[in-house]
């Protein structure tokens, strides 16, 4: 397994949203998580990201036993294994596409033309090689999507986190992105973890987890896959 969390507890106060997760993924799976607003699943998400450490409970990550890292080891940990993608880009807007999508990878020590060359040939291959010296502002919302995209792949992590990634696009702009998390999984092989309110990408994922009360309440695979 790529992803194993056990136990997994979080409280906010006296508010305790997550209360004892078990999750799984495989390698180039794709796990859709669902649930009501406030159901803990952008908690969840952001704990087997990394970025946020449970009360309790165990996470190996790509083979690693995170929660024993110190904070300078499990920051180069991150910049190394795992992409994100969230529902707003975060793009820089003093910068161009292809320098946004070089951060993470001169972060982890590329050189600057090692960096600019993964960078260009992504964008590429999301469609946007004519883009590449275009600020965000100059971008549409799908197209700044897909250079958040190539900033999370640039470093080649085994897994990709998405937290509602099309929550901001229109319909046609929304399908084509759901198209692209799966022809991305064909392609590098990344393990995606996805949290979404949309039952269309729920649907096209190989299994889809809903939370409810800070429980899964059924990891059933769905039927309908893209």
């Amino acid at each position: 397994m790529i992803i194993e969390a056990h136990g997994i507890e979080k409280s906010f106060g006296k508010l305790k949203v997550l209360k004892g997760i078990d999750f799984q993924a495989g390698k180039s799976e794709v796990v859709s998580i669902m649930g009501a607003s406030g159901a803990g699943k952008s908690t969840l998400l952001q704990i087997l990201g990394t970025l946020m450490t449970p009360d309790a409970g165990y996470l190996n990550v790509d083979g690693t036993d995170v929660l024993t890292l110190g904070s300078k080891s499990l920051s180069s940990f991150r910049n190394h294994k795992i992409g994100f993608v969230f529902q707003f880009h975060h793009l820089l807007p003093e910068f161009t596409s292809v320098e946004n999508v070089m951060i993470p990878a001169l972060i982890a020590g590329k050189s600057e033309k090692e960096a600019r060359s993964a960078s260009l040939s992504l964008l590429d291959t999301l469609g946007l090689g004519a883009r590449a010296q275009h600020k965000p502002s100059e971008l549409s919302g799908g197209e700044q999507q897909r250079v958040a995209i190539a900033r999370a792949l640039v470093n080649n992590p085994s897994i990709l986190f998405a937290d509602e990634p099309s929550g901001n696009l229109d319909s046609k702009t929304k399908a084509e992105l759901h198209k692209l998390f799966f022809s991305l999984r064909d392609r590098f092989g990344q393990t995606i973890v996805i949290v979404t309110h949309d039952p269309d990408l729920a649907a096209m994922c190989d299994r889809s987890l809903f939370i409810k009360d800070g429980l899964f309440e059924s990891s059933e695979p769905l039927s309908c896959k893209e």
